[in-house]
């Protein structure tokens, strides 16, 4: 594995766990009235296009981190949806 490569695994790495704590927060709480909605679905989509752009370059830095990315946040969605 090159460095640009191992560079591109960290910051994924980094990027997608960032979501995490909002994650387990909103689980916990049963709560995501300071989430914006407009906001998760918009972040959702340009993770998925991301995702579509990282298969297409088949770079796995970029699919991995939006996979997981947009797993979290389709899951962050789906709170905010459930507990309205």
């Amino acid at each position: 594995m090159d460095f640009i490569t191992f560079l591109g695994f960290i910051a994924a790495t980094v990027t997608t766990l960032s979501f995490l704590p909002q994650m387990i927060k909103t689980w916990q709480s049963k709560s995501a009235k300071d989430v914006s909605f407009g906001t998760l679905v918009s972040f959702n989509i340009g993770v998925f296009l991301w995702l579509i752009y990282g298969i297409f370059l088949q770079a796995w830095p970029i699919i991995l981190a939006n996979g997981v990315t947009l797993f979290f946040n389709l899951i962050i969605l789906w709170l905010k949806i459930r507990y309205r």
